[in-house]
């Protein structure tokens, strides 16, 4: 009840703006493009303005972009069959590997010559190579990012998550790629997932592939989405050597336990349960087991809207439209390298 009573109402907000995010999108297809978390970051930032004390609802809000984000990233989780990605995958797994390894090594370069705060860098970097809001979702408590940078973060990877979905369904085409190639490019080469399913969709639609794209665009997404797991354990790490040098002085151990997600080890759970019930089930089992994950994947992704409008109320409008030039131009080259790994090692490798 003492719960309620402080984080009730900054909750019941979230989830309001989330729901009416949510309703807006499924009402006009087109808004698939931007997708309901960025929607609600909007909507945020517009009610921070005139919400300046929250009026009540900041203990809530809080409570929502930290806990509500973690419970999102862990429910996404249900929704990784790892014998299918095993399967179809890991085809994929030098471009994937590759386009990671080459957009952490362009932000890192980027933040040294732009002199772009740590951490938004570092966000921008992980959520271009790997799955979007999502790896910003998980990489933010380990990283100890603010409201602020994640807002930053997801901004710049929504941006080119639209320009992506418009134009890369017409480059696909003009290069001659052939259908796998061109859901292998989708998958690598498009962060966030409701992006991958539109520019693989609209493939689709201009080739009468019947889905075929989509499906296997999205299976290279979900093996991009693994890439969590060693980019939290690496960040956790990193943040450990420092507290230790940090706490040098004074004695005090720092252990890899105590800055480690434990949400992290949730989500692999989730995962691993997902694969050994779709693996032994089978028939009428099967179909509502896999219903359960597909209500528990929706939930994840409400969650996330829920996390981003409370993000959105708790970011300076004024102050992110005024730094944005340097994490926008550190996401297009992050972009821009992706694009040129995924399709140069899908020539080389002769998939395409």
């Amino acid at each position: 009840m003492e719960f309620l009573k402080k984080n009730g109402k900054g909750i019941l907000l979230c989830f309001l703006i989330a729901l009416a995010c949510r309703l807006l999108v499924g009402a006009v297809g087109a808004l698939e493009v931007i997708g309901a978390p960025v929607i609600a970051i909007i909507v945020g930032m517009v009610l921070a303005i005139w919400m300046k004390d929250k009026k009540g609802c900041g203990e809530g809000i809080a409570f929502t972009s930290k806990k509500v984000l973690q419970y999102a990233v862990i429910l996404l989780g249900f929704g990784l069959n790892l014998a299918t990605i095993g399967k179809v995958g890991m085809t994929s797994l030098p471009i994937i590997v590759s386009s990671i390894s080459t957009s952490l090594i362009a932000a890192f370069i980027m933040y040294k010559l732009l002199r772009i705060p740590g951490k938004t860098a570092a966000l921008i970097g992980i959520g271009s190579s790997i799955c979007g809001g999502s790896a910003i979702a998980a990489a933010a408590p380990v990283m100890e990012a603010d409201d602020e940078e994640i807002a930053q973060a997801i901004s710049v990877i929504f941006l080119f998550n639209v320009i992506a979905a418009l134009l890369f369904p017409a480059l696909g085409g003009w290069l001659g790629l052939t259908d796998s190639g061109f859901g292998l490019f989708a998958g690598t080469a498009v962060n966030d997932t409701s992006s991958v399913t539109a520019t693989a969709s609209t493939w689709d639609t201009l080739h009468g592939t019947n889905g075929a794209v989509l499906e296997y665009a999205t299976i290279v997404k979900l093996t991009r989405t693994l890439a969590i797991i060693p980019i939290t354990l690496a960040l956790a790490f990193v943040r450990m050597r420092r507290e230790e040098k940090e706490n040098r002085g004074e004695g005090k151990a720092v252990s890899l336990k105590s800055v480690f997600p434990m949400f992290i080890l949730y989500f692999v759970a989730a995962s691993v349960i997902t694969t050994v019930i779709t693996s032994f089930c089978s028939g009428t089992a099967l179909a509502a087991a896999n219903e359960v994950f597909g209500l528990l994947k929706q939930l994840s992704k409400f969650f996330i809207v829920m996390a981003m409008a409370a993000i959105g109320m708790n970011t300076d409008v004024v102050k992110l439209v005024k730094t944005g030039a340097k994490p926008i131009t550190l996401g297009f080259v992050c972009w821009i390298a992706i694009t040129i790994v995924s399709l140069t090692l899908q020539r080389v490798l002769g998939l395409w």
